[in-house]
């Protein structure tokens, strides 16, 4: 399948709070979506952006993206390049689409000399592990993601 990946542009900040709303859905977690092209805008395109975002189209249309930052390995003493998501419309799937994305940042984290490329997966997605393993990756069974928001980040922040 024909297709181009390139820098999210700010115009394209619809369509991919549109996909991140469609990943939700696929997610089982379209209640916590807060999203919107207002709130997204200055994070990617702002005075200080903290996350880039690169689109995939086919035929004009944006049918993929993928959103990361920059981490930093203090094991490594290196940055690293962290993948949040990557989604692509079901339509789009099984065609190199999600191989080429992965392929494209990890060339972009070694052109920058970053030390890793890392993201998380669902343990119940195992399509996407499978996928993802037989790209080279090691999915870590000894780690688990912690998370602290809404009220909880308030609180632990001081300001409950």
């Amino acid at each position: 399948m024909p297709h181009t990946l390139r820098p999210a542009t700010p115009q394209d900040i619809p369509s991919i709070v549109a996909l991140i709303r469609e990943l939700a859905e696929f997610e089982h977690l379209s209640h916590l979506v807060q999203t919107t092209s207002e709130k997204l805008h200055p994070h990617l395109f702002g005075e200080r952006p903290v996350a880039e975002a690169v689109v995939a189209e086919v035929d004009g249309q944006v049918v993929a993206f993928a959103l990361f930052f920059t981490n930093f390995s203090t094991f490594l003493a290196q940055p690293g390049l962290y993948l949040e998501d990557l989604y692509l419309q079901p339509a789009h799937r099984q065609h190199g689409l999600g191989r080429a994305l992965l392929t494209h940042l990890a060339q972009l984290a070694v052109a920058r000399g970053y030390g890793r490329f890392e993201w998380s997966v669902l343990d119940w997605n195992a399509n996407a592990i499978r996928f993802y393993e037989g790209m080279g990756a090691t999915v870590m069974p000894d780690w688990r993601t912690c998370r602290v928001t809404g009220e909880r980040l308030q609180a632990l922040g001081g300001h409950a």
